[in-house]
């Protein structure tokens, strides 16, 4: 089936709702999708929802998914989960803790932009950019920032203030990455690490995840050359672990207005890989 098993919502820093995505997915001919939004799982259930009242089931299938924020020795690393379940303790607990970090890291942003630079941003300014209930982030400081006037594009709210060199940035304090890994794994779930060439520790930090219950390589991705694809896959094989990939969907492209969703080549057999291993962990 085709598919795409990396895609943002509203519900954290996508530009569509879920709606939007399951229509615009069906659109491009994908035939099942992922929701992973970062540190949270509510759109999943908006986007069945809408499948259902428009009687498209049969058109498109939806992976109930996510995408956990970590830090690990200052690299920032990404853990993708299939088929957790959302109800487990810890995992609630999980997000939760995730959830609270990005309240607290914003609030403390905010306090020192207006200590420091004279750029006042209000709090609900950056939440009223994200749906309901969904994951605050950078990105929204950014535009909340210049919105504000204190940049005058996004581009150069990042420059200036959303890195770790500046005055007024604090790091979130997030779960490791061996903790999300050990609780998708728990949940029931199946733990992907996602873009790895984004990390030059990749394979060591693989290696020390498996020991918590890593399952998964993201090779396909769209940062990825084929030469990079060639190699984590090589490394899926060689330790064992599956391989799953995605557009890393968040808006149209700016520059030429094309939807990218589903144009990152991802094999078919892709998801019948994802629901053979969660079969295994089902029976583990």
């Amino acid at each position: 089936m085709k598919g795409d098993f990396h895609i943002h919502t509203l519900f954290s820093d996508g530009a569509f709702s879920p709606e939007k995505i399951v229509d615009t997915a069906i659109d491009v001919g994908l035939q099942v999708i992922a929701l992973t939004d970062h540190d949270n799982v509510l759109s999943y259930p908006v986007a069945k929802k809408y499948l259902k009242e428009t009687g498209k089931e049969d058109k498109l299938e939806i992976i109930q998914g996510i995408e956990v924020n970590t830090l690990y020795k200052n690299y920032e690393v990404h853990i993708l989960g299939y088929f957790p379940d959302v109800e487990n303790s810890d995992f609630k607990e999980m997000l939760k803790t995730q959830q609270q970090a990005r309240i607290k890291q914003t609030k403390e942003i905010i306090t020192l932009l207006a200590k420091k630079e004279g750029i006042r941003i209000k709090f609900e300014d950056i939440k009223k950019q994200v749906a309901e209930g969904g994951s605050i982030g950078r990105p929204h400081i950014a535009k909340a920032i210049t919105l504000a006037g204190g940049t005058n594009n996004v581009m150069d709210a990042y420059a200036k203030y959303i890195h770790d060199d500046s005055p007024v940035y604090v790091q979130r304090k997030t779960v490791s990455p061996q903790d999300a890994v050990e609780i998708i794994y728990d949940a029931g779930g199946i733990p992907v690490i996602a873009h790895p060439h984004d990390i030059d520790i990749a394979e060591s930090l693989i290696k020390e995840l498996m020991k918590y219950g890593l399952r998964g390589i993201e090779a396909y991705h769209r940062k990825h050359s084929p030469a990079c694809v060639e190699y984590f896959s090589s490394m899926a094989e060689e330790l064992g672990l599956i391989v799953t990939g995605g557009s890393d969907f968040h808006c149209p492209n700016i520059i030429n207005g094309q939807i990218v969703l589903g144009k990152n080549f991802v094999p078919e057999w892709v998801y019948d890989k994802l629901l053979e291993e969660k079969k295994r962990i089902d029976m583990a």
